[in-house]
């Protein structure tokens, strides 16, 4: 099933993050997975089986450290391992690279230099 996006967040950047989260009860996902689907640069927020929070927000706005801020916040941590650190990097560089990628001013090749008058 195909969820609509919020109208606020450009298709273009959402990025799509998976993380295992651990220290949750059941009252607290639901009021986790509430604040996240209302907060601004989430376009959608879920819970799978075995604590897998599935996340798609607007990589020009928020980053992965500030999820993951709001989930220490509300008493969770992520599931610890080597792969765990290794999704994180990569989830870190991308976020960069789609911050990065939104700011530039693109420029056309074939395109003549302006010319400089004397």
């Amino acid at each position: 099933m195909i969820k609509p996006h919020k109208a606020t967040n450009q298709a273009q950047f959402l990025l799509r993050r998976k993380l295992t989260v651990k220290g949750l009860g059941e009252d607290q996902w639901d009021e986790f997975i509430h604040e996240l689907n209302h907060h601004p640069c989430v376009d959608f927020a879920e819970l799978k089986p075995d604590n897998q929070l599935r996340v798609t927000y607007d990589g020009t706005h928020w980053t992965i450290d500030e999820l993951l801020a709001l989930i220490k916040a509300h008493g969770g941590h992520l599931k610890a391992g080597w792969w765990t650190e290794r999704k994180l990097a990569w989830y870190r560089f991308t976020d960069d690279n789609v911050r990065t990628n939104a700011k530039h001013e693109p420029f056309c090749c074939s395109k003549i230099p302006p010319m400089k008058r004397k």
